[in-house]
């Protein structure tokens, strides 16, 4: 690899790590509630608390909002490694993997948003946006599940862990063939990965039964 394909790849990275740390749940709640979201409710920079904290329009625009940001971020990947796989012909820079990278960067982001002294969400609606643009039929496959599963428990946590578990192995079922098949798994479990890392606490509390369940209009029942 070039120094110039090495410093782009490097760019897309830092780029999409960037907007991912945008945190429009911290930036909204200061905003418009004018308090810090990561000290009211579950203490998460996420839609589901800004839902909980500042109500539904808050929190549809902060779902929003996170996808977009995520939707830029894989968009660049893609556009970058475009770019690269039409001067070097390297399938390593096909623009899919320029959009996978560019979607687990900005989920770190949010995770670790470096304006935001590192203390961001859990990367659900993040992750949404950043897949739209990856793998879109598995990613709407699992949104119907993510809303059925709302409807029938009013959990958004165990929605968000069953919908991602679905969209992982619907993504896997459903890979590019005609592309190298590993790569896009490991990106798969990487963004997997983050967002149940991110939820143990939530795990421990459903394990528990004391996961506290919503109701859109209304917030926490």
């Amino acid at each position: 690899m070039s120094p110039i394909n090495l410093l782009l790849v490097v760019a897309v990275v830092l780029i999409s790590y960037l907007i991912g740390s945008i945190s429009f749940a911290v930036v909204y709640s200061k905003l418009f509630l004018g308090k810090d979201i990561r000290s009211e409710g579950s203490g998460n920079a996420g839609a589901t608390n800004m839902l909980r904290t500042g109500g539904t329009g808050l929190g549809i625009l902060t779902f929003v909002s996170d996808i977009l940001k995520a939707m830029l971020a894989a968009f660049i990947g893609r556009l970058v490694f475009s770019y690269l796989f039409d001067t070097t012909g390297l399938v390593m820079f096909s623009p899919l993997f320029g959009g996978y990278l560019g979607c687990v960067f900005a989920m770190i982001g949010h995770v670790f948003p470096i304006f935001f002294k590192f203390k961001g969400g859990k990367a659900v609606s993040c992750s949404v946006g950043g897949l739209l643009m990856c793998c879109p039929i598995p990613l709407l496959i699992g949104l119907g599940i993510f809303a059925l599963c709302v409807l029938i428990t009013k959990i958004v946590s165990l929605s968000s862990l069953v919908a991602t578990a679905s969209v992982l192995v619907i993504a896997i079922i459903m890979v590019d063939t005609s592309l190298p098949v590993l790569p896009q798994i490991i990106f798969m479990i990487i963004a997997a990965s983050i967002i149940y890392i991110k939820h143990a606490e939530n795990i421990k509390r459903l394990l528990k039964g004391t996961e506290k369940k919503i109701t859109i209009g209304k917030g926490v029942k």
